[in-house]
């Protein structure tokens, strides 16, 4: 109730919105006994300068000005980056009146935009941002064909004012899941060839678009002018499939209508390694500690190390479960990844600037380099060790948690 009194009072007194502003730029040193840049060699007692919501500098014993408000640490890191949730549509308390997630009235609709359905608000935010995530690639989760968008945001307290991208990705399904929540498809192959169809349709649709008489083109349809957006590579196809089978299904479908693919889930990615590889797709693999049934029920908790290993982009996701608080912690799922194979680096890797290169944002964000944004995250010890807390955020420059968690 307090927070939602100070917000009120800032929006009506340009004083209080200055003071904000002022806020947010403020100039910030944090000093680290070690500095995981993710865009080179850990630098031991590295400093990294903050000015005006970007990275000033990054280096070891750098000389901090006389202005600046410093921070220790043990250890720091970019912010966090979840490349697929469902936070801010699915809410912590997994009732109906917070789950806006998942449409079922149709197994196709790409037309479905996160952003109208996106609770700036929503507590499960909160919750992970205290926990390093900084960014998080959120929107309508698996479980229908095409289920709607994703899009990008800070989890700052700022809301709305840090949003990144409206439509990142159109997120696809393939498995039992989709038989579960529709009457059709009850089977893959139905559902591959409603696919199919879909998608040829787009591809009719953009042919009489194009026509040079205006009057033979085809009225404005939201449903084809996203699929064509998907078709002409404006946006991504995020393709959940976690048996062999439906990935390798993903991968005829990515390949026949020259999707950019990423595949999503992935438990059983660990058996298309060449195949994966040779086709250059990315994986947001399922969290380290998913539940091993359904579609999951060959997951394994060395696919990140052998994904990794094999050179192919890995990015390790919250997920989307069906208990409070709803999604899982990125931090918490890549220490088990990296008790079960992965190096620190490569962890650490699959929740920066992995997952920031998969959304396409690793210009701004995944890493600590100068004029990227000032996301920051410090660690009163190891990441990855279950005593160690985070104890510092600081997103765009401004530090939004100082609570260690």
């Amino acid at each position: 109730m307090k927070k939602h009194i100070k917000v009120a009072a800032a929006i009506l007194s340009g004083v209080a919105i200055i003071g904000i502003n002022q806020q947010s730029r403020a100039q910030v040193a944090v000093k680290g006994e070690t500095v995981y840049t993710m865009a080179g060699a850990p630098i031991k007692n590295g400093v990294v300068l903050l000015k005006d919501g970007k990275i000033e500098a990054v280096g070891a014993n750098l000389q901090v000005p006389a202005n600046y408000k410093v921070y220790n640490a043990k250890v720091v890191t970019p912010g966090l980056v979840d490349a697929h949730t469902s936070i801010g549509l699915a809410g912590i308390y997994n009732i109906p009146a917070d789950q806006q997630q998942l449409e079922k009235t149709a197994p196709i609709q790409p037309e479905l935009r996160a952003l109208d359905a996106y609770n700036p608000n929503e507590e499960l935010i909160e919750w992970v941002r205290n926990h390093g995530v900084t960014t998080v690639n959120t929107g309508h989760g698996p479980g229908a064909l095409i289920s709607g968008q994703t899009m990008t945001i800070k989890t700052s307290p700022d809301g709305f004012a840090t949003l990144m991208d409206t439509t990142n990705m159109i997120a696809f399904t393939l498995g039992t899941e989709v038989g579960e929540n529709y009457k059709s498809p009850g089977t893959s192959a139905k559902g591959m060839a409603m696919l199919r169809a879909e998608l040829q349709a787009a591809q009719a649709y953009a042919k009489k678009k194009a026509n040079s008489d205006a009057g033979k083109r085809p009225d404005l349809n939201l449903k084809m002018e996203y699929l064509n957006g998907v078709l002409d590579g404006k946006y991504k196809a995020l393709i959940t499939a976690n048996k062999a089978n439906d990935i390798m299904a993903a991968m005829r479908l990515a390949k026949e209508f020259n999707l950019n693919m990423v595949l999503d889930g992935g438990a059983e990615s660990y058996l298309l390694v060449d195949e994966l590889k040779a086709a250059g797709i990315p994986v947001i693999l399922h969290p380290t500690m998913a539940r091993a049934n359904g579609d999951n029920k060959n997951m394994s908790f060395d696919t990140a190390a052998i994904l990794a290993r094999a050179g192919i982009p890995v990015a390790i996701q919250s997920g989307f479960e069906q208990y409070v608080p709803r999604a899982r912690v990125i931090l918490f799922e890549a220490g088990v990844a990296v008790a079960n194979g992965m190096t620190t680096d490569q962890a650490l890797a699959a929740i920066t600037i992995a997952p920031a290169k998969i959304i396409g944002l690793d210009k701004r964000i995944g890493s600590l380099e100068k004029g990227k944004d000032a996301d920051v995250v410090l660690y009163d010890g190891d990441p990855f060790e279950y005593t160690s807390h985070v104890c510092t955020v600081i997103i765009n420059g401004k530090v939004v948690n100082e609570e260690c968690n």
